[in-house]
């Protein structure tokens, strides 16, 4: 027996010194695009040595628990991609198909009323981490030079998550779901030079339909995710290239002080996405989404429950401004992108930079408030579109050709 072994064991180590020598040590950037590891591959070295040098690479010295946001954001949006794709399995985007494959997903696929509520949690909590991601960088002033692209791409990122849920809300095809976008449409169309072309682009019909739902369908599953993974992986590069802004008193600070990428930060990073897959999942299980009733486009409910933050904030934006609260917020929007283009010094103190402060405070707060104001709005507030929908009575028979005559007088 012991001959064979050894056979066995010596063909097996042969096998594995081939397979290093011939495997390129640039597979390694696709486990670093997903965070598990940082430092740079040298491509010049065999897989399994590269593999070592890069797991010995030392973080800045100032990384600690405050710098976990973004990893959360993206284990957030990863989880996202997993249960969106378990999700599209069963789903059909069609007016009359889209709220009964709802059904079927929540009541006869095996988990499937789990995956669609941690999809939708991870959703909301993935707006929110963002958020608290941009404002540590915000206060931190970590959006000077050379990181004002890095800045710019964050900006985008948050647009593109933002644009995931707006159009995933709709594919729910709810009244809650149907009567907000219409809402939020209606007030868009308001906006002068763009706003009518946007909607026109984004409905596809007068009205919200079975056209707006494909639309929506297909701008949340094939074209923001390329968005999506070509700004994470431009973001990432730069990131690693600048890396993590200091602190102000980053000149006592050597690099031999730095943490160990493994084990040391590899192992935090799991306790914090550990947790936060925990807590998804356990929202997930004690807060369900309802399910709400399929969508009734000549119907205006009483009532429209919200179940995620930017229906809130969109919510009070129609209520209190109409489009132009839209505008205006966008507009804010874009001037916090810009705030390296004029926030260019070394002072970091809120109240040495007033500008920025203000701009900065302006967006976070004013998005807080909206979300509670939104929160608040517990009766239907969205108005019928602008034009009649007429919607048949089955129980009605239309007239024979031989009634019509008859009614008619006799004439042909």
């Amino acid at each position: 027996m012991s001959q064979p072994w050894t056979n066995m064991k010596s063909w097996l180590t042969q096998f594995a010194a081939d397979l290093r020598a011939s495997t390129d040590a640039g597979l390694l950037g696709l486990a670093r695009y997903f965070g598990l590891l940082y430092g740079p591959i040298d491509a010049s070295l065999p897989i399994d040595q590269a593999l070592r040098k890069s797991l010995r690479y030392r973080l800045a010295p100032h990384v600690g628990w405050r710098h976990a946001l973004g990893g959360i954001a993206y284990l957030l949006f990863l989880l996202m991609v997993v249960t969106g794709v378990l999700l599209v399995v069963y789903y059909r985007p069609s007016a009359q198909e889209a709220f009964p494959s709802i059904q079927h997903i929540v009541s006869g696929v095996t988990l499937g009323w789990l995956i669609r509520d941690v999809h939708v949690w991870s959703a909301s909590l993935l707006v929110i981490v963002v958020l608290a991601h941009m404002a540590r960088v915000f206060f931190a002033a970590a959006y000077r030079p050379p990181r004002e692209t890095n800045w710019l791409i964050g900006v985008l990122l948050l647009v593109v998550v933002l644009a995931f849920g707006i159009t995933g809300y709709l594919l729910a095809w709810d009244q809650s779901a149907y009567w907000t976008v219409t809402g939020a449409l209606n007030a868009f169309e308001e906006i002068p030079l763009i706003g009518g072309l946007t909607v026109g682009l984004l409905r596809g019909d007068p009205i919200v339909s079975g056209a707006t739902l494909s639309r929506f369908f297909a701008g949340h599953v094939v074209i923001l995710p390329w968005f999506a993974m070509a700004l994470l992986g431009f973001h990432f590069r730069l990131l690693r290239r600048h890396g993590v802004a200091p602190p102000s008193d980053h000149d006592t600070m050597t690099t031999s002080q730095g943490r160990l990428f493994f084990p040391n930060h590899l192992l935090r990073s799991f306790m914090v996405g550990i947790l936060a897959l925990a807590i998804v999942i356990t929202l997930a299980i004690l807060f369900p989404r309802p399910l709400g009733v399929q969508a009734q486009p000549g119907q205006v409910p009483v009532t429209i429950l919200s179940t995620w933050v930017v229906v809130d904030v969109s919510r009070a934006l129609v209520y209190y401004t109409g489009g132009w609260g839209f505008a205006l917020f966008s507009l804010l929007g874009l001037l916090l992108a810009a705030l390296p283009l004029f926030d260019r010094g070394t002072e970091r103190d809120l109240r040495r930079r007033p500008a920025a402060t203000a701009i900065g405070l302006a967006f976070f707060f004013g998005f807080f408030g909206l979300w509670v104001a939104g929160r608040g709005l517990r009766t239907a507030v969205l108005e019928r579109p602008s034009i009649e929908v007429s919607i048949p009575d089955p129980t009605i028979q239309p007239p024979s050709p031989v009634d019509s005559v008859i009614n008619d007088g006799g004439r042909p």
